[in-house]
């Protein structure tokens, strides 16, 4: 078993190298250089942390946009398998014959 301090530096590694450290440094050093605190600072941090660089707004746009690309590939799909099964009638039954 390994000592609590032991497994304390382990874990404050961790974070550092995962870049939770800088993070949370990052937006608590925005916090402190506010000139006027906002009344929720919670808020303000989840806000923050939302992504490396990335507004709320910014983050649900894109989450919008996946949510059509999605759709809309769905849609392209469907469209993709009625024109097969409309050509499908028109192709000829052996295709090595038109190889030659």
């Amino acid at each position: 078993m390994q000592a609590p301090d032991s497994k304390r530096e382990q874990f404050r590694r961790y974070l550092e190298k995962t870049g939770v450290v800088d993070s949370l440094t990052s937006v608590l050093v925005a916090l402190y250089e506010l000139p006027e605190k906002p009344s929720n600072s919670l808020e303000f941090v989840k806000e923050h942390l939302n992504s490396v660089g990335q507004t709320l707004a910014e983050s649900e746009a894109l989450q919008q946009e996946v949510i059509e690309l999605r759709q809309r590939c769905a849609r392209l799909v469907e469209e993709n398998k009625e024109l097969k099964s409309r050509l499908q009638p028109n192709e000829p039954e052996d295709k090595s014959s038109n190889d030659k």
